[in-house]
């Protein structure tokens, strides 16, 4: 056998899968437009947060369960359904934090914080990893969090842009921060017992469309509760945006779930990854030019940069055994879960 036919098989895989990294693209692309659509309505309107985070929520866990139909199909045990249940309640507290965060600190700020995940797999390298691969790891999350804070300090910000149409984000503190980093971090914990709890893909989609019902059903007293103070509050009438409604829904929340499992599935690439980033850098670039925010694209890139480092040194031993196989198991352990995790918020 010559070895021509060989190097073309060994290149084929990547031909296969550039369809699919042109799909987890545009997806993610779809996914930071929604937020930017959010950002834009919320900040014009004054609108509640929660009550718009609740109406987006009842369409997308009906269709969710129309498209999977968990009680289909084989019995769901309790041990699958219960955690999924109680995940409905941490991705309803993650869904309000990002919005809070969002609103509060802007889309920029709010999307990088979501990689904030990574501190869950630099706390299990610390209490069940080898010693040897501790102070790698801590010296990742001392990158992700300089990252953070000179984002909070207006480092992606040019200061000096005015002008803008879209309001001007000021600089922050950390504390600031701190809300939509425990939302990346909670967003990582939720992923984390979705992959633990569901062994086939198949049964993740079936199990995620109840925690989505779930994260409703315990959002809806906070929604309603939101609504009676803010109607004593205010009786003016807030403006409905269709587009922000339905982008919210469709790729905010459906779509982005299906990108992210096809990209976790056939291209071994999960949300708190270095390559992750840099596709949403990357649509952030694009959406911060086209709705003309406060941007400064050096600081941008290098507090990405910073953040992609520390991800890259926080994963270094997940990655290493990775390689070790052709075919990774991303249900497989703990730390491989933790580490390079999802997520709009999904």
């Amino acid at each position: 056998m010559s070895p021509k036919p060989i190097s073309e098989d060994r290149g084929s895989p990547n031909l296969r899968h550039t369809p699919l990294q042109i799909i987890h693209i545009v997806g993610n692309f779809l996914r930071i437009w929604s937020i930017y659509s959010m950002y834009r309505y919320l900040t014009q309107t004054g609108a509640s947060v929660v009550l718009f985070i609740f109406s987006c929520l009842v369409p997308s866990s009906i269709i969710f369960l129309l498209l999977q139909k968990p009680w289909k199909g084989r019995p769901l045990s309790n041990t699958q359904v219960v955690p999924s249940v109680i995940n409905g309640a941490i991705t309803a507290l993650y869904f309000i934090l990002w919005g809070k965060g969002l609103k509060s600190c802007g889309p920029l700020r709010a999307i990088l914080a979501e990689y904030s995940g990574a501190v869950l797999g630099v706390l299990s390298a610390v209490l069940y990893g080898r010693r040897g691969h501790v102070w790698k790891k801590v010296g990742g999350l001392i990158a992700v969090l300089a990252s953070f804070y000179f984002l909070s300090q207006g480092w992606a910000l040019a200061t000096d842009s005015v002008d803008s149409e879209v309001q001007t984000e000021q600089v922050l503190g950390m504390s600031q921060m701190t809300v939509p980093i425990l939302a990346g971090i909670l967003s990582a914990l939720r992923r984390v017992i979705a992959r633990r709890v569901s062994l086939k893909n198949q049964l993740k989609r079936r199990l995620h469309a109840i925690t989505i019902a779930s994260a409703t059903c315990f959002l809806f007293p906070v929604a309603m509760w939101d609504l009676i103070i803010g109607s004593s509050e205010s009786s003016v009438e807030l403006p409905f945006s269709a587009w922000a409604f339905l982008s919210t829904i469709l790729f905010g929340i459906i779509l982005i779930f299906y990108v992210d499992s096809i990209a976790e599935e056939k291209l071994h690439m999960v949300f708190s990854s270095p390559r992750h980033l840099m596709a949403a850098g990357g649509c952030i670039i694009v959406m911060e030019i086209v709705y003309k925010m406060d941007f400064s694209l050096a600081g941008f890139i290098i507090c990405s940069s910073i953040l992609g480092f520390g991800i890259y040194e926080a994963t270094a031993l997940e990655r290493g055994r990775k390689d070790s196989f052709q075919k990774p198991d991303v249900s497989n352990g703990m730390l491989d879960d933790e580490l390079e995790m999802s997520s709009l918020p999904t």
